[in-house]
């Protein structure tokens, strides 16, 4: 049965844990590239495509949070089992298959075009990289199981 209690109880944690990144690209984000600027002014055409790149990843990032908030509805609404979790779990993996796409390109933008001691900032790229492709993967399969089982039981109902 559902229960309202717990639905809200959901969508206020899930909106804490939007509400902080959604702080950090609004506030930090803007303030770690004008202090990177100020700290090399010899890259400070590299202030405004951090920008966009930082915000062009928050995009999929929200869009698979929300799915996960869904996902969460269906759970509790004893609907985890139907074509609509599939298709949540499909869109979070591929959200979570662009951020990784995006902190590859980072870092190998990273690797490619810019001086200095890199090695931190690629040793970030690959943990990120890895923790996506984990997350991806674990969607993926996911996605397969539940699939499979709406499967059976659409089977099912057909014999009945």
């Amino acid at each position: 049965m559902f229960d309202e209690t717990r639905y809200n109880d959901i969508f206020k944690r899930s909106y804490l844990i939007g509400i902080v990144p959604l702080t950090f690209y609004l506030f930090c984000v803007p303030d770690i590239a004008s202090s990177d600027v100020k700290m090399n002014p010899d890259s400070a055409y590299l202030q405004y495509p951090f920008l966009l790149a930082g915000y062009a990843l928050a995009l999929p990032f929200f869009i698979a949070l929300y799915q996960a908030f869904k996902l969460l509805i269906y759970i509790d609404k004893n609907n985890i089992f139907s074509q609509l979790s599939v298709g949540a779990l499909k869109i979070i993996k591929f959200c979570v298959i662009i951020i990784s796409g995006f902190i590859v390109g980072g870092t190998l933008f990273v690797a490619v075009f810019l001086d200095g001691d890199r090695a931190g900032i690629m040793a970030l790229g690959l943990y990120f990289t890895f923790a996506s492709s984990v997350i991806a993967t674990f969607a993926g399969v996911l996605q397969h199981l539940v699939k499979e089982v709406v499967d059976i039981i659409s089977e099912n109902e057909l014999i009945v």
